[in-house]
């Protein structure tokens, strides 16, 4: 779209480079006022908030006439003269020359009142527009963009793993079953397999994409839909990759707590608990977490896996994020390697948040040997010809290997403080929600 006069066409964000220029901005009216004879426009455009004043004797009669029909939501342009103004929003002010009306928007269904959490789910794609939810998706957008930053400069390279998979491997209760022209396939409920395969050609890959579990489940944890980060680093063990996890969850919350301060501040999270995500973070036994929920007087049975308030329990301990490693290998993946020290066990990790947002990562050293694999696929009643391919890859220079899957939404509903992850991915899948 062409500026009037070519008058140049900036973000609100850039505003303090351009004090005392002549300027446009195009956005979207959140709300106004007038004193009969000065017009208070706030607008936004996605990288922020500004005050316009429109004086009387400053713009035109039809101008004028616009501003006083605007309509919350109308999309607009607006031009006129920047400056520093301590009380405004964002510390810079438009004087206005001119207002062009883009789209009257009709009455909005969202207003400063409450409304329930249904009604603003079912009008997520307006809802969307709220400062709290647009802060929320620039923290999430600040986190991927750490995840792929961080991963770089670890020297893991980016493979892209399918979405369609040809086979139930780990069981049908929890995967999308589609058709695939005349066969039947399914939704990748995690990219890892592939990313093994990956790391015995470039040693050190991971992938970043969604992720899909036909879970019936409605905690505020769990979506049906998600995104999730894997790497696999070839020759690593079960201590290479906790060490890994923590380097990137302090990267993290480091980056964050820089340059997303503001968004932090609008949905109202307490940075001083995440200030103190620094490490080492603590790494504990199961058997040691096992017994501090018995000491915590909660029925626990040694040897099942942990839920979520058993999560809650142990995070709540310790200020940072905490690692439980060495789980019983029959609540753990049949591709985990077993603990040399305890047959019963396994090299995986947990690693739970704390402020009781439990699991955000798993992961573990894979099994190398073929022999045991070949064993551990038949025990979990897997046919073994849809695994063929993974198989290879101990055929064929097996080395030991580790991994990890990072939940997108988990880590920002914690570095967030969101209640629920329903607000931590744009368009939330959830049991009884497919739109919008």
């Amino acid at each position: 779209m062409d500026s009037p006069g070519n008058t140049p066409w900036i973000r609100i964000r850039d505003a303090r480079e351009h004090v005392g220029e002549t300027v446009e901005v195009r956005g979207w009216l959140t709300h106004k006022r007038s004193s009969g004879k000065v017009q208070f426009l706030v607008v936004r455009d996605g990288s922020g908030l500004m005050q316009c004043v429109a004086g009387r004797q400053d713009v035109s009669d039809a101008d004028w006439a616009t501003g006083e029909s605007l309509t919350q939501e109308s999309s607009v342009i607006l031009r006129g003269t920047l400056k520093t103004d301590p009380r405004s929003l964002g510390g810079v002010e438009m004087g206005l020359l001119g207002i062009t009306l883009v789209g009257r928007a009709e009455s909005y269904p969202i207003t400063p009142k409450e409304h329930g959490v249904d009604y603003l789910m079912d009008h997520r794609h307006l809802w969307l527009r709220a400062p709290r939810q647009q802060a929320i998706l620039r923290v999430r957008d600040e986190i991927i963009a750490t995840f792929r930053d961080f991963m770089r400069q670890e020297g893991f390279l980016l493979i892209d793993a399918p979405i369609f998979t040809p086979s139930a491997c780990e069981g049908t209760s929890t995967l999308f079953e589609t058709q695939y022209f005349d066969d039947k396939a399914y939704l990748s409920q995690s990219g890892q397999l592939y990313m093994e395969a990956a790391a015995m050609a470039l040693g050190r890959v991971y992938c970043l994409g969604p992720a899909f579990r036909a879970e019936k489940s409605k905690t505020r944890r769990h979506l049906i839909e998600f995104w999730m980060m894997e790497p696999e680093w070839a020759w690593a063990t079960l201590d290479d990759v906790i060490a890994l996890e923590e380097r990137l969850l302090v990267a993290t919350v480091e980056r964050v707590l820089t340059r997303c301060g503001e968004d932090l501040k609008v949905v109202e999270r307490d940075i001083s608990r995440l200030e103190k995500v620094k490490a080492p973070f603590p790494r504990i036994h199961y058997s040691d977490a096992v017994k501090m929920l018995h000491d915590a007087g909660m029925p626990f049975e040694w040897g099942s896996d942990f839920g979520a308030p058993d999560e809650t329990e142990i995070s709540n301990r310790f200020d940072t994020p905490v690692f439980v490693k060495h789980y019983p290998a029959a609540v753990k993946a049949f591709y985990m390697e077993p603990d040399p020290a305890d047959p019963r066990l396994c090299l995986s990790c947990d690693c739970l948040a704390p402020e009781g947002y439990g699991e955000i990562i798993g992961g573990g050293q894979r099994m190398s040997s073929l022999e045991l694999l070949t064993q551990r696929i038949d025990e979990h009643g897997l046919p073994q010809a849809a695994f063929e391919w993974y198989k290879d890859l101990r055929r064929y220079g097996s080395v030991p290997h580790s991994g990890f899957g990072i939940g997108v939404e988990r880590t920002l509903a914690w570095i967030a403080g969101l209640e629920h992850v329903r607000e931590s991915i744009p368009f939330p899948r959830m049991l009884n929600r497919l739109s919008p």
